[in-house]
């Protein structure tokens, strides 16, 4: 059958997020259950879902606690659901990580504390190191999220300002740990997915401190002294990080192998650019527009009809009023970037159904969205400089609306190019 190129394109995002189900990808990951007990705690957007998958598929007894982000609770039969709020912390998430802390400290050498991790979990497990309030972490979670900072940034400064994050999780248990990950984050480094709480932290408080003067951000002064004392510290050992098991379940490369294979299917030759791209989300679109504007006019990397793929993580760095998402900024600085170039669609979205803090997982992008646009007295540029990505392609209905996958191995983005109407199956 043909298809017009947003229906392949949607295929191709819902095949990306499809093959980081917590359903498809927990299960075959599950060890034996344990002479003791088996505890589950975990967190990230993904972190119901992912117990849900576990007590599916678990022959012993189970108990435990998952925190996840407000409205990504599902129905669980013995493993307690939190929810909590994200990007910025608040008081259910450090209860819940106060909780989750305490059972982990409870078991011994024949238990087994079973960690279900994925993107989200920074914000979730908010339990601030002593000395420093939820309302300090806010705070600075609220600046960093603000200042363009990168994730590996914003994580390094969370872990060291926590109770739980950077190891300390599994510094606290005597039994063994095995982490389950689902990566949402450029590189799929165990270590800043979710801020790491079960892997040995390489950053230090001298790093967080720095990050935090290269943004120009001015913290609570509780936070001040911490870093202060915690720089002034010997180095903390985190041997139990060490020694706990990690498995990377599912990351964004497989996500957009998954969507390649939507876009063989369907007639467009697959190019990956890359799974771990990071920067500014106006300045990434330029460089994606330059790549598609080279496949039309020279056939080069890749000839047309062809898709390019990417994933990671772009930032944007807030200087306009506007409701912003970086899939959403992006799309418009790609729509800017090629003005209208016949024969090129485009999608980007977040893979947790959330673009930044709004209701959408991103947009879709046509060759008329700019005449559209135009015809409703919209000036594209003047949006983009504004941040309001998502207010233009409200606008002009073009927003993706999933709501919440239940999992998160980042954005997605997606240009088509080509001509006529493809062959399309519909399997991903």
């Amino acid at each position: 059958m043909s298809a017009q190129p947003n229906e392949v394109l949607q295929a191709m995002f819902q095949a990306a997020v499809a093959a980081a189900s917590p359903a498809r990808c927990v299960p075959p990951h599950l060890p034996a259950p344990p002479k003791g007990r088996t505890v589950v705690v975990g967190a990230g957007k993904a972190a119901a879902a992912m117990a849900k998958a576990v007590e599916d598929h678990w022959s012993g007894p189970l108990s435990g606690l998952v925190v996840t982000r407000y409205g990504h609770a599902v129905p669980t039969r013995c493993i307690e659901v939190v929810e909590a709020g994200h990007p910025v912390p608040d008081a259910a998430g450090e209860e819940a990580a106060r909780r989750i802390l305490a059972l982990a400290g409870e078991l011994g050498p024949e238990d087994l504390l079973l960690c279900l991790i994925s993107g989200g979990g920074s914000s979730l497990l908010a339990l601030p190191a002593p000395g420093i309030s939820i309302a300090d972490k806010q705070a600075v979670a609220r600046a960093l999220l603000r200042s363009g900072a990168s994730i590996d940034e914003m994580n390094c400064v969370r872990k060291q300002l926590s109770a739980i994050k950077g190891g300390r999780l599994a510094a606290a248990t005597r039994a063994p740990v095995l982490s389950l990950i689902i990566s949402d984050v450029p590189g799929d480094d165990p270590s800043v997915i979710a801020s790491g709480p079960t892997v040995p932290d390489r950053t230090t408080a001298s790093d967080a401190l720095g990050i935090l003067e290269t943004y120009r951000i001015d913290p609570p002064a509780a936070v001040v002294r911490h870093l202060t004392a915690m720089r002034e510290s010997a180095v903390r050992s985190d041997r139990r990080a060490v020694e706990a098991k990690t498995i990377l379940i599912a990351t964004p490369q497989m996500a957009l192998e998954h969507a390649a294979e939507v876009a063989s299917a369907a007639g467009y030759a697959p190019l990956i650019l890359g799974n771990a791209i990071e920067g500014e989300a106006s300045q990434t679109a330029l460089v994606h527009a330059g790549i598609a504007r080279q496949v039309v006019e020279h056939g080069q990397p890749v000839t047309a009809p062809c898709v390019l793929l990417s994933g990671g993580e772009t930032t944007v760095t807030v200087r306009g009023h506007g409701r912003g998402g970086r899939n959403a900024e992006f799309l418009l600085a790609l729509a800017v970037a090629l003005d209208g170039m016949p024969g090129v669609h485009a999608l980007a979205g977040d893979t947790d159904g959330i673009d930044g803090t709004e209701d959408n997982a991103g947009a879709l992008l046509a060759p008329d969205t700019l005449v559209r646009a135009a015809g409703l007295g919209i000036d594209a540029k003047a949006r983009l400089a504004d941040n309001d990505g998502y207010g233009f392609f409200q606008a002009l209905g073009d927003l993706v609306v999933t709501g919440p996958t239940l999992t998160n191995v980042n954005d997605f983005r997606a240009i088509l190019i080509g001509g006529g109407a493809p062959r399309f199956s519909g399997k991903s």
